[in-house]
């Protein structure tokens, strides 16, 4: 009993030091390279490659491949489809991952026109007469919230169906 006690009132008195070494020191300086703030990543200045590594990679991964396992679509050699149907180039703004990212209009509509390209992510999915996006049209359609995406997106597929576009975005539905 008395060894318990000790092993108590030890972990005891143990336990706030562990937890002040937690604790910042606060005349510890920043690491070097790390003295100013971080920027905002619209005014970052970052390219339109490191965009999609910061903003879509997380979920499409840094290739385009999606991750059925986590409900993500595949893009590459896929996402260009979209744009074959009525609604479909609204749609690809107006993702949540999209429309609500922390890019500016300019940079959302040079990462949507990135990933456009026919050497790009979207390969040869897209249509001959893709046009591409402005920072202007990009304002006005993250303006509009898509309230149902699974919804939105079922009916888009389902118009590709329609036009027999193969729908190859590892999401087996």
């Amino acid at each position: 009993m008395r060894t318990l006690i000790l092993l108590g009132l030890v972990c005891a008195l143990s336990a706030p030091l562990a937890y002040a070494r937690a604790i910042p020191d606060p005349t510890q300086r920043h690491a070097p390279g790390n003295e100013q703030a971080q920027k905002e990543i619209a005014r970052a200045g970052y390219s339109v490659g490191v965009n999609y590594q910061l903003q879509c990679a997380g979920c499409h991964l840094g290739d385009g491949t999606g991750s059925a396992a986590n409900d993500t679509p595949r893009m590459k050699g896929f996402v260009g489809n979209f744009l074959k149907v009525p609604g479909g180039r609204e749609f690809l703004v107006r993702v949540p991952g999209m429309s609500q990212s922390a890019l500016n209009n300019a940079q959302l509509a040079d990462l949507l026109n990135w990933l456009m390209r026919k050497d790009g992510m979207a390969g040869q999915s897209v249509p001959a007469d893709y046009q591409p996006y402005t920072a202007e049209e990009i304002a006005a359609l993250r303006a509009s919230t898509m309230l149902n995406l699974p919804g939105t997106r079922g009916e888009l597929i389902k118009a590709m169906r329609a036009k027999g576009i193969a729908i190859d975005d590892g999401m087996n539905y």
